[in-house]
């Protein structure tokens, strides 16, 4: 047997410190989302209030769209991250970059890639 005796009290202690830490941090992820889901409800008010007035709002409607869009299961076929990444050339207004990616993306649909559904 062993002389030293285990405090089960202070172990106790110790387990219900770190219960009581993780629901109060369970409560404030919740809390966030609710606030997240909450804005996010406003600013799609906010968007589909009027159509775009000019090219850019147009554009950042579409941004907001696609972002949404790539958050998602479906955005991992490569395909689909092509597009993601063509609307990522259009926002930086990056010309060559565009051009690129355009020709990338009519080789790939050339190529039988993107009409393979």
């Amino acid at each position: 047997m062993t002389d030293k005796t285990v405090d089960l009290d202070r172990h106790r202690r110790i387990a219900a410190q770190k219960a009581t830490k993780l629901r109060r941090l369970l409560a404030d992820v919740e809390a966030n989302e609710k606030a997240l889901r909450v804005r996010q409800e406003e600013l799609e008010s906010h968007l589909l209030a009027a159509p775009a007035k000019n090219w850019h709002e147009a554009a950042e409607k579409a941004r907001y769209l696609l972002n949404l869009f790539a958050a998602t299961l479906a955005a991992e076929d490569p395909r689909k991250q092509k597009l993601i990444a063509l609307r990522a050339a259009v926002a930086s207004k990056s010309h060559v970059g565009f051009m690129k990616l355009r020709m990338s993306v009519q080789d790939t649909t050339a190529s039988g890639g993107m009409s393979g559904r």
